[in-house]
C-alpha cells in the first residue's frame, strides 16, 4: 500500500536550498544524518499530463518528465508572507485558468511553481 509521496529536488547548492525550505517556507523536517534534511510537505496529489497539448486555442509541449509545484490557499497573501522572509519570485503571476501561478526562486536549485488552484484539490479535500 502506498502511504506517501517522496519528492526530490536536485540542487547545485543543497545547503542553500535546504535552508530555504527550512527557514523561509518553514517546512518541518528531520535530519537523516550529515545535514541531509527530509521535509514534511503535508498532503500531496499526483497529476499525469500529456507531453504535448492543445487547449483553448493554445498549444504547447515539454521535454520534462517530472515537475514539483507548491500549493497554497491564497496566492497574494502567501507571496507577501514569503517576500517578508526574503523569498524572491522570478516572474509575474499568471492566470492559467485552472489556477493562478508564480515562479518562486529556490536558492541553489532554480525555480518552483507556487500556485493557488481553482479546483477542489484532492490533497486538501479529505
Amino acid at each position: 500500500m502506498i502511504t506517501a509521496l517522496h519528492t526530490l529536488i536536485y540542487a547545485e547548492d543543497p545547503d542553500a536550498a535546504r535552508a530555504f525550505f527550512r527557514d523561509v517556507l518553514e517546512l518541518p523536517g528531520t535530519d537523516t544524518g550529515g545535514g541531509w534534511l527530509i521535509f514534511r510537505t503535508g498532503p500531496s496529489e499526483l497529476g499525469v499530463h500529456p507531453s504535448s497539448w492543445e487547449h483553448e486555442g493554445r498549444s504547447g509541449s515539454t521535454d520534462q518528465k517530472f515537475d514539483v509545484s507548491l500549493m497554497c490557499d491564497d496566492l497574494p497573501k502567501t507571496m507577501a508572507e514569503l517576500t517578508a522572509k526574503g523569498a524572491e519570485f522570478a516572474a509575474e503571476v499568471r492566470d492559467e485558468g485552472w489556477g493562478v501561478t508564480v515562479q518562486l526562486k529556490v536558492p541553489g536549485a532554480g525555480e518552483i511553481t507556487l500556485y493557488e488552484p481553482r479546483y477542489d484539490p484532492p490533497a486538501t479535500s479529505l
